[in-house]
């Protein structure tokens, strides 16, 4: 797990190290064991490389990385659990190693297979990679997107890096993007491709950058090389969960540095816990709790440490020190989000622990129906049919929740998931930036090509893993661990274990409830307790905590009385913290 930078055909000479150097010193939080640089002969490939040691902790696993040969060179952030077994594959093929590293297991696997290698990888990953004998280079991002990737094109020049800060130290790209306050307002985050960056753009999951040395280039998909046949029988299904997550467990739990689990109470972190216990003797888990009862979970946390063995360490979470790291949270962000404060300080606490490597139960929700949003999305189809020009009306709503409804007026999947989870109404972000509302909905219209699926379950876990998922939760905890230098890994995304999963008929894996046919694949294994417990979520008490938090609720930080009124309501209990802390990013930084 590390960060990575690169510069390939720079526009200036004499400069390129510099630039580079000073994107990967803008990294050194998300890599603060080792550092590199790599130059082609014709200095017209430029990588960076800063390292979090996690696999070969020796000096052999110092990146940029090339192979015996000297053939391929590459800079890479991530692990690839199943590097074994592809290194034996590539052992008898003939294929010589230097490293006990997962690294140079994808530089052998390039040069064995070409391009077909990245379906072959288990993991998290975004790397580049440099083909020396023909030039050409490749930006790499697994699957899942797990990873971040970013990447900056002008004057045939390719710049990239694991975070868009990076683009802006290596006086690579300055310029703001206009319109990620409208995006920030509506999703609570931006949505990928965008960044706060005028032309920096998020590399696809499941897509490799493809760089010919003329400076064309082109972008494809990649699939993995594990395919399942349908399954219909809910016994089938039940078994098949049951072993490829005991699997996808085992394989992430590969690892030369500490690593442990997050342990929240809830289902998903409660199972992974319980299963990474079976592989790991003496397993570490990390919980938090609060003075403010509601949020506190260590009953069911203890439901699961009674049925495991090793250190839990517990930290309490006080208003206080919400307060005292306030700043630095908001600062850690590389882009602005709703999300992350809950993973910064767990991913604090995992490090003083000593943890290096943590799993999460990310995936869960969005692979087995965990959300309000799979039960609300049928609605979608009636209201669909009612004319654009009505559903505008909900703009008049008096109820965030009718509001929302406002953006069935637009076409397209990502205004079916705004109509579900978005924070302001098309006329509150045109009103909150002083713009034209037919600006705003020119923004935002047509984002998210429409699939024209039907408004079921199976949608809604699509919408919840393309844009909740991705763009949120996976980028703020991969933001937030990597800023106390500790990877986080997250088994429900295994590329096995998700394709199985989605092979599962939709009436079989979304029967009896939203989550239940995972509950009942291990119903032997999880303490009632933790599944009959109501959903919570890994939530922080932020309505209380961020409505005395004198930044927020400062006056001078907002630029209009209605972004004004709005914060009014939030101190008065009438606005949801997430809609004021996305309103306090944009009127701050606008």
């Amino acid at each position: 797990m590390c960060r990575i930078a690169g510069l390939v055909n720079p526009l200036s000479t004499g400069t390129e190290k510099y630039k580079v150097k000073a994107m990967c010193d803008a990294l050194r939080h998300g890599g603060p064991d080792d550092e590199g640089i790599y130059a082609s002969n014709d200095g017209g490939v430029i990588f960076g490389h800063r390292r979090l040691s996690i696999i070969d902790l020796s000096a052999n696993g110092h990146q940029p990385m090339s192979d015996t040969h000297d053939r391929a060179v590459i800079t890479f952030n991530g692990e690839i659990y199943n590097y074994i077994d592809l290194k034996q594959e590539l052992l008898t093929a003939g294929a010589t190693f230097k490293t006990n590293s997962d690294t140079e297991v994808i530089l052998q696997a390039y040069l064995k297979w070409n391009t077909s290698a990245f379906g072959k990888l288990r993991g998290m990953f975004a790397f580049a990679l440099h083909d020396v004998i023909s030039g050409d280079v490749y930006l790499v991002r697994d699957t899942a997107g797990i990873k971040p990737l970013y990447y900056h094109i002008e004057d045939k020049q390719l710049a990239f890096a694991s975070e868009v800060k990076a683009f802006k130290a290596g006086d690579i790209a300055h310029a703001n993007n206009h319109n990620w306050p409208v995006y920030l307002l509506a999703y609570g985050h931006l949505p990928e491709p965008y960044t706060t960056l005028q032309n920096v753009y998020s590399l696809p999951n499941g897509h490799y950058l493809h760089w010919q040395q003329s400076g064309a280039y082109s972008i494809k998909g990649y699939t993995t090389d594990k395919s399942y046949n349908r399954v219909n029988d809910k016994e089938e299904a039940k078994n098949g969960i049951n072993a490829t997550f005991r699997s996808a467990i085992k394989r992430q739990l590969i690892a030369d540095a500490p690593i442990g689990v997050f342990l929240s109470g809830g289902v998903d972190s409660s199972l992974i816990t319980l299963l990474a216990a079976k592989e790991v003797e003496q397993l570490k888990t990390v919980s938090i709790f609060f003075n403010e009862k509601q949020y506190d979970e260590r009953a069911y946390q203890q439901a699961v440490l009674d049925k495991t063995k090793g250190d839990n360490f517990t930290y309490l979470v006080k208003q206080e020190e919400f307060e005292q790291n306030f700043a630095p949270i908001v600062k850690a962000m590389d882009m602005p989000t709703t999300d992350g404060i809950n993973s910064w300080f767990i991913s604090k606490y995992a490090r003083e622990a000593g943890l290096k490597t943590v799993l999460s139960g990310i995936g869960g929700d969005e692979l087995f129906g965990g959300y309000p949003s799979f039960d609300r999305i049928k609605y979608l189809s009636y209201l669909r049919k009612i004319p654009a020009g009505i559903m505008q009306l909900f703009n008049l709503a008096g109820s965030p929740g009718l509001k929302r409804l406002s953006y069935l007026s637009l076409e397209g999947d990502n205004a079916d998931y705004l109509a579900l989870r978005g924070l302001f109404s098309l006329n509150e972000i045109s009103r909150l930036l002083n713009a034209d509302q037919k600006e705003i909905e020119d923004i935002l219209a047509g984002e998210g090509n429409s699939e024209n699926l039907p408004y079921d379950k199976l949608k809604a876990a699509k919408l919840e893993t393309g844009l909740y998922m991705q763009n949120q939760l996976l980028r703020d905890t991969d933001m937030m661990s990597m800023q106390h230098g500790l990877e986080v890994r997250v088994p429900f995304l295994d590329e096995d274990f998700a394709a199985y999963v989605e092979s599962i008929d939709p009436h079989v894996r979304f029967a009896d409830g939203n989550k239940q046919l995972l509950i009942n694949s291990f119903n032997k294994l999880l303490p009632a307790a933790v599944w009959q417990r109501p959903k919570m979520g890994f939530t922080f008490p932020l309505q209380k905590w961020m409505a005395a938090n004198k930044d927020i609720c400062n006056a001078d930080n907002y630029n209009s009385s209605f972004a004004n009124k709005k914060i009014a309501d939030f101190k008065a209990g009438k606005l949801h913290w997430a809609r004021a802390f996305a309103l306090y990013h944009t009127q701050k930084h606008v």
